[in-house]
């Protein structure tokens, strides 16, 4: 199996196994949890080949992302309607990633960060936030339908590699985190072919890792599975950051083809409705 089907089936077993089975609230489901899970990946793309992954969705989202934007019609939803429920009455992600990283903190975080190691590639200080400490969480504040799940990450070049240390408040395993995964990793490659290194680790650690009471046959049946899949190899030219952010439509297709090209999933398992 390739490494990220390795490490996705080993944190899958550990929350089956270990993971402390509890009602949640918000959504009247039963979950098992385990706390403060991490792994990391460092070799070949993250597809998980232990059923398919939707390749067109994660890359569209993470270039929406890089836009800025607030409002999925402006590229997001061209392409993927994951966004929509997540809606404003005013038709905006109140939260939306990119736009936190992008204009809501009063600075242009992702350039920022571009520039910062570009001119110290030894910097410490590559620290992108999502989440607002005035108007998120805490049971107060502005009401919304969604709030960053991902919400910070920090990147480090060491050994002339870029590492990329992602941290999630929450992740649903079965449904959020492969794509998750896959996205970040889209992100990561970007910025470091932009900064002209190589990738180096990704880290994913997760303060909350669930698995619903609805997808654990899926999930049982997943760590039946064993996949002799090939590492999948993706090499994005410098440009692809610079593109990205100006929304460039071709770019959801370029890449998509790299990718599908090298992927074989295995057959999907029965179908995971989404708990909200």
């Amino acid at each position: 199996m390739n490494q990220f089907d390795q490490v996705y089936q080993s944190a899958i077993r550990r929350i089956l196994n270990e993971g402390i089975e509890e009602k949640n609230e918000r959504t009247g489901y039963k979950v098992k949890a385990v706390p403060g899970l991490t792994f990391q990946v460092d070799f070949g793309f993250p597809l998980l080949t232990l059923r398919k992954t939707p390749i067109k969705m994660f890359i569209a989202e993470q270039i929406w992302f890089l836009t800025g934007s607030q409002n999925p019609d402006d590229f997001v939803s061209r392409h993927t309607k994951i966004w929509e429920e997540f809606r404003e009455d005013d038709g905006n992600v109140a939260a939306a990633y990119g736009y936190r990283w992008r204009h809501f903190f009063g600075r242009d975080q992702i350039t920022s960060l571009v520039d910062l190691l570009k001119k110290d590639p030894s910097s410490r200080h590559g620290v992108i936030v999502t989440w607002d400490p005035a108007d998120d969480g805490l049971g107060t504040g502005t009401k919304k339908k969604n709030v960053p799940c991902p919400y910070t990450f920090t990147v480090n070049i060491i050994g002339n590699k870029l590492h990329f240390h992602n941290i999630i408040r929450s992740n649903d395993m079965m449904l959020g985190c492969p794509t998750d995964v896959a996205g970040f990793v889209f992100l990561q490659y970007l910025l470091a072919a932009k900064l002209r290194v190589k990738p180096g680790v990704y880290t994913h650690s997760v303060s909350n890792a669930h698995i619903y009471e609805n997808h654990y046959e899926q999930a049982y049946e997943l760590l039946e599975r064993s996949s002799d899949h090939p590492p999948i190899i993706f090499e994005p030219d410098e440009d692809y950051l610079d593109r990205a952010m100006a929304g460039d439509d071709s770019l959801v297709d370029e890449v998509f083809k790299k990718l599908k090209d090298q992927y074989e999933p295995l057959e999907p398992v029965k179908q995971m409705k989404i708990a909200l």
